[in-house]
């Protein structure tokens, strides 16, 4: 640690401070009212699959790390056991899989917008009904927007979980685990910046 901080020292410390805030794009919070939305796009791929993606663009929720809206609605909607939405498009024949959530990358993430996507691979059968999947997919939204959040039986659940996995990690590689680190000082809070990414701390139904 001292080689390391003598380095740091001597590599960084004639980089001037000029003192001005970090750059902010919150004004523009309605990047994508355009008439290219509320589309149907069929795009032809490459390989032999089908895939269904619907995407949302929101206003940003970066703030929001310490209570993880997104991931708490993707933890349901990536939901495979009884009840989800997998599992009854699965027994419709419909569909083999099912991804939902926000990438927290600066692409998907940022103070201008947040990305939320659900994805889902079809069968040949789900192909030919992916208006009706898709009608499913917003049913549920619907039935959690109708419902509301859960503190004891849905977010506890996911802040156990997350800080299990958080616990019991495996050792990374250094230089990935630094990159992470400086990633993080860029979006946290100092006392957050281990855990920020990965642990939910705060529950509040409103967000």
């Amino acid at each position: 640690l001292d080689t390391l901080e003598k380095w740091v020292t001597e590599i960084f410390s004639e980089i001037p401070n000029n003192g001005l805030p970090k750059p902010s794009f919150g004004h523009l919070t309605q990047p994508f009212d355009t008439p290219e939305f509320h589309k149907l796009y069929r795009v032809v791929p490459i390989r032999k699959v089908h895939s269904l993606s619907i995407t949302w663009a929101l206003p940003p929720q970066e703030q929001y790390y310490r209570v993880k809206p997104l991931h708490y609605i993707s933890w349901l909607v990536g939901h495979e056991g009884k009840g989800s939405v997998l599992s009854f498009l699965r027994k419709k024949f419909w569909a083999l899989a099912l991804y939902g959530g926000n990438g927290e990358t600066g692409f998907e993430q940022n103070s201008t917008y947040s990305i939320f996507s659900i994805s889902i691979t079809l069968t040949d059968e789900g192909y030919k009904h992916f208006y009706e999947v898709a009608h499913v997919v917003f049913q549920y939204v619907k039935m959690l927007q109708q419902r509301g959040p859960d503190k004891r039986q849905i977010w506890e659940e996911i802040q156990k979980i997350e800080a299990n996995e958080f616990h019991y990690q495996e050792q990374t590689d250094p230089v990935d685990y630094v990159e992470n680190l400086c990633e993080n000082m860029q979006l946290f809070q100092k006392e957050d910046f281990l855990t920020g990414d990965q642990l939910l701390f705060e529950y509040k139904p409103e967000v």
